[in-house]
């Protein structure tokens, strides 16, 4: 979450299955692209009154004013209303793992037992062959949609509905909120308002999702799994992926947009949350029967897609944590040749963001982008002026702290002794890393066209250069404590406030070239950077 991220840009679907004899029984989910309301509030939902099935002549309007539609909307605007705040949403962004509740622990409880262990993979194989082709669903025009938006609308939709899916909004939050589930049965299609809806979704959804005799039809699932358990604690049994199935498949894209083209003759609308899930159950009848017409005695392609689709499910979410190497991670950060002071500088404003955008729920983009981060960095400014000038009030959270930032800019200078040893590793990795481009460039003509592995690895080891796990685990303690605040307590009469933040970073780690006069001429700069010793990750 360093940067803003939009909901990815590879189609994440789900649907339900259910036999022609169980029309109606099935349910999808599927994760779309954000979309903004033309009011400007980011993946809100559509106010009024609450559940209502609509008829074919509502749904162009509805197209138009329901929350799947876009809008033009500036991005870092502060006077957008956020999800948050309009529902009062609070949540759990401590510094701590995040708590699956609803879940069974070992006998020893070092870890969470999902639902999903204790089945066998061959329960969820459906080898039948139907007697008649799949039949295609109506169109969106002929198909029944409801907008769910209330308690008694969900409870109707429980009944019916036996899976989901989902689109999400990261921009103004800092693990991401949950905007709307879509779907869709054999005859019917559904969007829910899971903002306004937020705290009951688990309690009539989940026992659903959970449920390993009812099949779920999701595409692409991975993060809509993740999300499922994050916001509503719902764990899913007896997935289908059709992203997977289309892998295996080896279809020529495994984009839902191709899959819809391919199967189903469709060209996506993204105007439409609904489109998203309308055709997966369908999709799923098709690609069930290619995967068995296709499978071997030796090459099980049902259950290979259902390996996949239940690997997907086991993933247990856990909350992006702060550490204090955290800061190595920075997208685009190994691109610029920072010296001691400036990577000292990146770490300490990267620690500041990370408290800000935890405490006032806001995602680590909106408060400070990567880019703007390392670009102060590089310049140290020394004063207010200077860095207002750089940031040029394009960012709220800088602008009402830059006094604060300039005493972390400058504490951060003073005691850079302790990043001098991470720099030049950092240097000597890039260079090794253009030293290795430049040979496999130049040896790419000598190989007559044979294609090589790289020797330079696929992952970089940030502690590159030692020998052992232990070696590197004992230079990672060298390197110095983050600055990381206690967290204050979530209070909706509270409200938050940088009151909170402790200005002083108070410590006892002193520079060896501090300098005295200034020091005593900026009461405020008397304090050292880092503290020393460890600061409590957890909250009582």
């Amino acid at each position: 979450m360093d940067e803003f991220q939009g909901p990815g840009e590879e189609e994440d679907e789900a649907g339900d299955k259910a036999t022609p004899e169980e029309a109606g029984d099935g349910f999808q989910v599927v994760r779309g692209k954000k979309k903004k309301r033309p009011n400007g509030q980011d993946g809100g939902s559509a106010s009024g009154a609450g559940s209502g099935t609509m008829t074919a002549k509502d749904k162009a309007a509805a197209a138009a004013a329901e929350p799947w539609t876009k809008a033009r909307v500036s991005f870092h605007d502060p006077n957008i209303p956020r999800p948050q705040d309009v529902y009062a949403i609070r949540v759990n962004n401590y510094n701590v793992p995040f708590d699956h509740v609803w879940l069974e622990r070992t006998e020893d409880g070092s870890r969470p037992i999902h639902p999903l262990e204790k089945l066998p993979m061959e329960q969820f194989i459906d080898r039948n062959v139907p007697e008649s082709e799949p039949v295609k669903p109506a169109d969106l025009e002929d198909t029944p949609f409801t907008l769910v938006e209330d308690k008694n609308g969900l409870a109707d939709l429980a009944k019916k509905l036996k899976s989901v899916d989902l689109e999400h909004n990261q921009y103004r939050s800092f693990q991401g909120l949950t905007c709307l589930m879509q779907i869709s049965t054999r005859t019917e299609d559904f969007v829910v308002d899971t903002l306004k809806l937020r705290i009951y979704i688990g309690l009539y959804l989940k026992e659903h999702f959970k449920d390993p005799t009812k099949r779920k039809v999701m595409h692409g699932a991975d993060r809509d799994i993740m999300w499922l358990q994050r916001d509503f604690h719902i764990y899913v049994c007896n997935l289908f992926d059709t992203g997977q199935a289309s892998r295996v498949l080896q279809m020529e894209r495994n984009s839902l947009e191709h899959l819809l083209r391919h199967f189903c003759g469709v060209t996506a609308n993204k105007e439409y949350a609904r489109e998203d899930t309308h055709y997966l159950l369908y999709m799923y009848d098709l690609m069930r029967l290619r995967l068995q017409m296709e499978s071997t005695s030796d090459n099980d392609l049902l259950l290979e897609v259902q390996k996949r689709s239940n690997e997907i499910c086991l993933q247990l979410y856990e909350k992006e944590l702060l550490t204090d190497t955290s800061y190595l991670h920075i997208y685009g950060l190994q691109e610029h040749d920072l010296d001691a002071k400036q990577l000292a500088v990146v770490y300490a404003l990267h620690q500041w963001r990370d408290y800000i955008a935890r405490e006032v729920d806001e995602s680590t983009g909106y408060v400070l982008p990567n880019k703007a981060l390392i670009e102060i960095a590089k310049k140290m400014p020394t004063d207010t002026a200077e860095l207002k000038r750089m940031v040029k009030s394009k960012y709220p959270f800088v602008d009402e702290n830059l006094d604060q930032v300039v005493d972390i800019i400058w504490n951060a200078t003073e005691s850079s002794y302790a990043f001098e040893s991470r720099a030049e590793q950092l240097k000597k990795e890039r260079l090794e890393q253009v030293a290795q481009a430049t040979f496999q460039e130049l040896k790419r003509p000598m190989a007559l066209g044979a294609v090589g592995n790289s020797t330079s690895g696929g992952q970089r080891d940030f502690f590159g250069g030692f020998s052992n796990k232990s070696e590197k685990m004992e230079k990672a303690k060298s390197y110095p404590a983050f600055y990381y605040p206690q967290l204050p307590q979530y209070s909706p009469e509270v409200g938050y406030g940088f009151q909170s933040i402790n200005r002083t970073m108070a410590g006892t780690a002193q520079s060896p070239t501090g300098n005295k006069e200034r020091d005593l001429q900026n009461p405020r700069r008397r304090q050292s950077f880092p503290p020393s010793g460890n600061i409590s990750d957890t909250h009582q």
